[in-house]
């Protein structure tokens, strides 16, 4: 099939080329409308009981978040006539600002005490927003920012609140992103001259890679159109799109130039060079597209928008790589090698630094894979101490003036006034007893600051209770599953953002065996079609599984222990990482690792295939892979760090942790671990029951 495809692509290679510029200008116009549909939040399990809550508090008590939370700090007592006058000409003002439709403050609450700062020098100021959803309201807090955030009639104002954090951080990406891109843009260029050896030959990445990403633009403009997707799916379809462009396009020229050099015509190596390394890239971008696929199984808008981002771009570019980069290499044919730099990387060795590396390995199998196991341990030692929570304003540099506030709020003032859990208890009348029973326990709850107001609509009762700490934080979740333990009405809810914070960290963990378990059976199987092994998938899989735990333990010791910011760049420590990241940078890297994997495996079983031994197998494999595998990392690598120039925390997270994991992969696993272990196994390597033989591919 694939070496069809080869000949029928160069026989049509300029209609090929012709309707691949056309798709390109038609996807890019079509899929930047993405842009402008892209959406901010989304960390909620919709199916939970603070979900639940949720629809009570807007349909039945028509209850909205504040939009917008203000600190009016006087720096003197608010209660000072002057004061009073000051901040009810400044809620007036509040008031009258486009698209408020409501404010309460602690002047206009008659000077409620939960509203008041514990020094009594400063005030809340809530803005209630036309939105259903607070954090759409984006438009708003850009425009109080612009004119109230500092000194204001009097007072010093500190912005916060959710649509405020979604202003600031989606604000934030997109430009931390322009300078991610412009550093990492150029740095790429300069290095694919280095790695391809030719001016023309590294042109090829832009080829898999522009068609990766504005496909993937116009796929999620079409996705956006009936459910919502992240804005920070944009930084996966960056990183994978060039990525995956590199990788696909050091395999295919590599092999191109190859066969070219063993004399044949073009058409044929461009025939051959789709039926070997096409096809490794077909089921290498498969099995990552398999594994990305599981983020679509979490509940959560966030993570589903990275699964839809990364099938899309990874579809996009297999297509990129196996139907218009061939064309291109048929039209181009002995001049891929013009406008040389560097002259060693034109010429493929049939021997050399890789192949004696392997064959030293091999000599000492036990010991090399005993010490490479001894660096991934150690490396992974400080993941008993990892801690899970979500983002915060905290996530933001310390000097923003969303981090900025969200401190005055933690300092300075005794609880979450504007974030309370949410009690809701269906059939009100007839549990009188039960709800008060229920009050008097919830009260004593260790964490809880104190009750809020309780409102009675047709037969269903609402009950706020203030907690002292912020609400996504471990100990939120910690709070909220012992309220939840506390005996109450049959059909209680409990809701507010802690809640939801709990709900969704409780939806990550139920979903997470089952996204484990979809992409354990969907690599083994891909794996053993491709390889016609039992012992190799499972391998791999266990391999995966040690390099990540080592990741997970680097991370832990950066970014909750504190180390290396001279290299990430200062931020705010919190103790913890985001769920939703380390999820997403497990998956991303687990589908990474499998696509070097297959390209190092496809290689060694060509060879073993013709009939070398098991040693020389692998030797010729390396040698023939670990260049394209090392280089692409490398490169892939440089696109992943840039995004630690970012301000978001979370962003560095995905940066650091993809870069390394990667890095650590190609390096100590794929270089080291992989051909001891090869070495040990033998010639079982490729055992697999006779019967389960009919089901693989033929090579």
């Amino acid at each position: 099939m694939f070496e069809k495809l080869g000949h029928g692509l160069v026989r049509r290679r300029k209609s090929v080329l012709a309707l691949f510029i056309v798709a390109i200008i038609v996807t890019g116009a079509v899929g930047s409308l993405v842009f402008a549909r892209l959406q901010n939040g989304g960390y909620s399990d919709p199916h939970s009981d603070s979900a639940k809550a949720a629809k009570y508090l807007t349909d039945t008590f028509h209850v909205k978040d504040p939009a917008i939370v203000l600190i009016a700090d006087a720096g003197k007592d608010i209660a000072n006539p002057a004061v009073v006058l000051n901040a009810t000409k400044l809620e007036t003002q509040l008031s009258q600002e486009a698209d408020v439709v409501k404010t309460l403050s602690y002047w206009s609450a008659g000077g409620a005490p939960t509203l008041r700062s514990t020094d009594g020098k400063a005030g809340y100021i809530f803005l209630y927003a036309k939105e259903k959803d607070p954090t759409t309201a984006t438009y708003l807090a850009k425009r109080i920012i612009a004119k109230y955030d500092g000194n204001h009639n009097g007072f010093h104002i500190y912005t916060g609140g959710f649509a405020t954090f979604s202003y600031a951080i989606s604000n934030r990406i997109s430009k931390d992103l322009a300078v991610a891109e412009g550093i990492s843009i150029p740095v790429t260029f300069i290095l694919l001259a280095f790695v391809f050896g030719g001016l023309i030959a590294s042109a090829m990445p832009l080829v898999v890679g522009v068609a990766a990403i504005l496909g993937a633009f116009l796929a999620l403009y079409l996705i956006s159109l009936a459910t919502g997707v992240s804005i920070f799916a944009l930084n996966l379809v960056t990183g994978m799109g060039l990525g995956l462009g590199i990788d696909y396009s050091l395999l295919m020229v590599n092999r191109f130039r190859e066969e070219l050099h063993h004399g044949k015509s073009v058409e044929d190596a461009v025939a051959n060079t789709v039926k070997t390394a096409g096809r490794t890239v077909f089921f290498s971008g498969i099995t990552v597209l398999i594994t990305l696929a599981s983020l679509i199984l979490f509940p959560q808008m966030f993570l589903k928008s990275f699964g839809y981002a990364g099938v899309t771009v990874v579809a996009m570019a297999i297509l990129g790589a196996l139907i218009p980069l061939p064309a291109i290499l048929a039209l181009l044919g002995d001049r891929i090698d013009k406008v040389v730099v560097r002259k060693s990387a034109i010429t493929p060795k049939e021997d050399g630094r890789w192949a004696e590396t392997a064959r030293m390995v091999m000599k000492r199998p036990v010991a090399v894979v005993l010490l490479s196991l001894l660096v991934l341990g150690t490396l992974a030692a400080p993941i008993r101490n990892i801690v899970f929570s979500q983002v915060d304003s905290r996530v933001m540099p310390a000097s923003s003036s969303i981090a900025i506030s969200g401190k005055q709020m933690a300092d300075r003032f005794p609880g979450q006034e504007g974030n309370p859990i949410e009690v809701v208890i269906p059939h009100a009348a007839m549990n009188a007893a039960a709800i008060e029973s229920f009050k008097i326990a919830l009260a004593a709850t260790p964490g809880i600051a104190h009750l809020g107001g309780s409102e009675v609509i047709g037969d269903t009762m609402r009950l706020t209770a203030v907690h002292t700490m912020s609400s996504r934080v471990p100990a939120a979740e910690d709070l909220i599953n012992r309220v939840r333990k506390i005996p109450a009405p049959k059909g209680t809810l409990i809701g507010g953002v802690a809640a939801d914070y709990a709900d969704s960290q409780a939806g990550i963990a139920r979903t997470l065996p089952w996204s484990l378990l979809w992409i354990g059976i969907g690599v083994l199987v891909l794996l053993f079609a491709f390889t016609g092994s039992i012992i190799l998938p499972i391998k791999a899989v266990i391999l995966n599984i040690v390099s990540l735990s080592a990741t997970m333990g680097v991370l832990t010791w950066v970014f909750i222990y504190g180390h290396l910011q001279w290299l990430t760049g200062k931020f705010t420590l919190t103790g913890s990482l985001d769920t939703s990241m380390v999820v997403l940078i497990c998956v991303v890297t687990f589908g990474l690792s499998m696509d070097y994997e297959l390209f190092l495996l496809s290689r060694i079983k060509e060879e073993h295939d013709s009939g070398k031994s098991n040693i020389e197998a692998v030797a010729t494999g390396l040698q023939r892979s670990a260049r394209i595998i090392t280089a692409a990392a490398l490169l892939l690598a440089v696109v992943f760090a840039a995004f630690l120039t970012s301000g978001v925390t979370s962003i560095k997270i995905l940066g650091f942790g993809v870069a390394f994991a990667i890095l650590l992969d190609a390096s100590l696993v794929r270089a080291l671990l992989v051909p001891a272990l090869m070495r040990l196994f033998g010639e079982r390597n490729w055992w697999a029951p006779q019967w389960m033989k009919r089901f693989t591919i033929s090579h």
